[in-house]
């Protein structure tokens, strides 16, 4: 049996847990700061590092508490190394770091995009079939992978300027909806009707990339007021005429219709047995909907607890690299871009 206590500080969240095997979930614990941004209407990355540091020492406390262990009985600490916001990332590195040195323990690096893959791991399910095809889509990324088997990248396409969560964000701060976007613009499209407005799919022809700025500039010239005729709303004034929840329906379908059909192509060009969806926007029941009934084969997803980042995840990729003997020193860097296919694969388990 392995137990790792893993860190996950990348963007806005401060988690810890205590993970057996890379499969079951010992302890997690997650600190949000999304009141702390909501002000802002995303991520103010500054802010964000600062409360890692406020937070890190008693959430990591707290998972150790939950699991009823201390560092005696655990095998290694790992955490996030990257991708990530640099300051955020600094945080839990140097915690971690910290911890290994004084407890006499390996340290492991572990790549953000591939703790969310491993968020399939710590369900009761079968083993992934591979290859598999996976879309890592939230916030800050959107990605398409190809998985050849554990820890074995090949990067198909990645989005070529904001992530479809970041796009979510945006839009929803136009319609001035609550941060985060992505819940928010969900729970008002199930009002409104996908087809009110022809909004352009953010998909590159020819490519397995993503581009979602052209559909964000698109959204905002269909609501933009002229001179005379609007109602102030979120960082746009817009017309009055304007029905939010069709826009948000719209405008939900334009992306997700983008990710469908890209994943759904790139799952029939290497015919892989299973999609992998996971990430924060993995979380909308539209997306997983349509992923299921249009990819051509089965569709995995996260259950909604561990769509979002969370340190079980990152506990769960680290399993399977510390049985192929990885370990990184206390000289380790973080990566705040790190590709996924820039990582080596480990020995099949």
């Amino acid at each position: 049996m392995t137990r790792i206590l893993a860190i996950e500080t990348s963007c806005d969240e401060t988690a810890a847990a205590v993970i057996e095997d890379g499969r079951r979930i010992v302890a997690s614990v997650v600190a949000s700061q999304i009141d702390l941004h909501a002000q802002y209407g995303g991520v103010f990355p500054e802010m964000a590092s600062r409360a890692h540091l406020e937070a890190i020492g008693a959430v990591t406390q707290r998972a150790l508490d939950k699991a009823g262990l201390d560092y005696t009985k655990l095998d290694a600490i790992a955490v996030t190394r990257g991708p990530g916001l640099p300051g955020s990332l600094l945080v839990g590195v140097n915690f971690a770091k910290g911890l290994a040195m004084g407890a006499g323990l390996p340290l492991i690096g572990v790549n953000h995009l591939e703790g969310h893959i491993y968020a399939l791991w710590l369900m009761d399910a079968p083993p992934v079939r591979f290859p598999a095809v996976a879309l890592i889509v939230s916030g800050g990324h959107t990605s398409l992978v190809l998985m050849t088997g554990h820890g074995a990248y090949r990067q198909l396409g990645a989005t070529l300027d904001d992530a479809a969560g970041e796009a979510f964000d945006k839009v929803g701060r136009v319609l001035s909806l609550p941060y985060p976007g992505g819940p928010n613009i969900e729970k008002a499209a199930q009002a409104g009707r996908a087809d009110a407005y022809d909004f352009p799919l953010a998909k590159p022809d020819g490519t397995f990339d993503f581009s979602f700025s052209g559909l964000k500039t698109a959204v905002i010239r269909a609501v933009k007021a002229g001179p005379g005729h609007h109602v102030p709303r979120g960082d746009v004034e817009l017309r009055s005429d304007i029905h939010v929840p069709d826009v948000a329906a719209s405008f939900q379908k334009a992306v997700i219709d983008a990710l469908v059909i890209k994943t759904a192509a790139a799952a029939r060009a290497y015919k892989a047995h299973e999609v992998l969806l996971v990430g924060g926007v993995s979380a909308n029941q539209a997306l997983r909907q349509a992923m299921e009934t249009r990819a051509g084969v089965p569709v995995r997803y996260p259950p909604l607890k561990l769509c979002t980042d969370n340190a079980a995840m990152i506990g769960a990729a680290a399993h399977f690299r510390f049985i192929a003997g990885q370990r990184d020193g206390l000289d380790m860097d973080v990566l705040p871009m790190w590709p996924i296919d820039a990582l080596p694969a480990p020995a099949r388990p």
